[in-house]
């Protein structure tokens, strides 16, 4: 466990380990969960898709380490007064220069599709 103040920053490291170094890391989801084992009912949305949810969240420059990703975010508390809040990314991992990879197409907003006659 990680013992934080509410409101302290929070900063977070994943890495690519390969000997590839042709590959690219992309932070798309990330949630926060009171319950280690449950990220499909009470949750907080960090980034979804791409897109970012929090306003407190921000990508951090790594260096410009394709390998790595680094953001940050406030800490915060669910209501009910959970004692803890656990945390689950979802990363993608491109080839470096595919720009029609999932990697470098950012926020992924879905439209809205018409539901016609």
């Amino acid at each position: 466990p990680y013992y934080v103040d509410l409101d302290q920053d929070l900063y977070l490291q994943a890495s690519l380990h390969s000997s590839d170094l042709n590959l690219v890391l992309f932070v798309d989801t990330c949630l926060a969960s009171p319950n280690p084992g449950d990220f499909k009912g009470l949750t907080y949305e960090l980034i979804r898709e791409g897109c970012i949810k929090d306003d407190t969240y921000t990508t951090l420059n790594s260096s410009n380490k394709s390998e790595v990703a680094q953001f940050s975010f406030k800490a915060f508390s669910f209501i009910h007064h959970y004692p803890s809040v656990y945390l689950q990314c979802e990363l993608l991992v491109c080839r470096k220069g595919d720009h029609s990879s999932r990697c470098y197409q950012g926020c992924a907003s879905r439209s809205k599709r018409d539901v016609g006659s």
